[in-house]
């Protein structure tokens, strides 16, 4: 088995992750920002178009995707492959990444992956000195079992960390679970904004912990009331004790 990796990516990134629609500035537009594959599909496309006035050039990697001790995971893989790995996208063109699975059987489970797409900037200069990574976008890819997989389960607990506050969501369930627009009150009724958009992922029967950007004298002691958006459903729900 090919050795797991841990990938450090760029700043200014949401949860850890570059998000690919409508990067801010960045030139390069990606669709769809999350790949979800039926059971029996071998084959997806993502596309991407260069809105910019000169060429991008990027380079394209599939990674298993997995969380462990409550941070993120990528390991080589071949289960999904990425045609063609190098791109050169002309000024205002496109291209399509054709995502093929590798012909294993079907899985027991919710396969997760993670293609990272990094845009390069070109050394053309004398020193030949090749290429450096401008911008790295992350897309999901979530493969279904080929049974009905149930759904996500999730535990919330708040604790203290190095004087910050902390935030280890479990899902016990057997799919995945995307984090939006979430929000928790305090006992008091107070409200702390946590984000207003994409916060994260759980994967199914996994953990994972975030530091929140809140005031470490904040009081988040006690019964909680969350508020999130949970796979772009709405659920109000209390934190609980581990």
């Amino acid at each position: 088995m090919p050795p797991r990796r841990r990938l450090g990516l760029c700043a200014a990134v949401l949860a850890g992750w570059l998000w690919a629609a409508g990067a801010g500035a960045a030139n390069l537009q990606i669709s769809p920002v999350v790949i979800n594959f039926r059971a029996d599909q071998g084959a997806a496309g993502i596309h991407l178009h260069n809105l910019g006035e000169a060429p991008i050039y990027g380079q394209v990697r599939v990674f298993a995707w997995d969380q462990q001790g409550g941070a993120e995971v990528l390991t080589a893989t071949r289960e999904l492959l990425a045609s063609p790995p190098i791109v050169q996208i002309a000024a205002n063109g496109r291209q399509t990444i054709r995502l093929v699975r590798g012909g294993e059987a079907a899985p027991a489970g919710e396969r997760t992956f993670r293609v990272l797409i990094d845009e390069l900037a070109r050394d053309d200069g004398p020193a030949g000195s090749g290429v450096d990574i401008r911008l790295r976008y992350s897309v999901p890819v979530f493969v279904a079992p080929p049974a009905d997989a149930g759904k996500e389960a999730l535990s919330w607990h708040f604790f203290k960390k190095d004087g910050d506050w902390m935030l280890r969501v479990r899902n016990s369930g057997t799919l995945h679970a995307q984090i939006g627009a979430l929000s928790v009150a305090n006992r008091a009724g107070k409200d702390f904004p946590i984000s207003e958009g994409l916060f994260g992922y759980v994967l199914a029967a996994r953990m994972r912990e975030w530091r929140l950007p809140v005031a470490g004298d904040a009081d988040l002691s006690g019964p909680l009331t969350i508020r999130a958006n949970i796979n772009a459903k709405a659920l109000v729900a209390s934190n609980a004790a581990e």
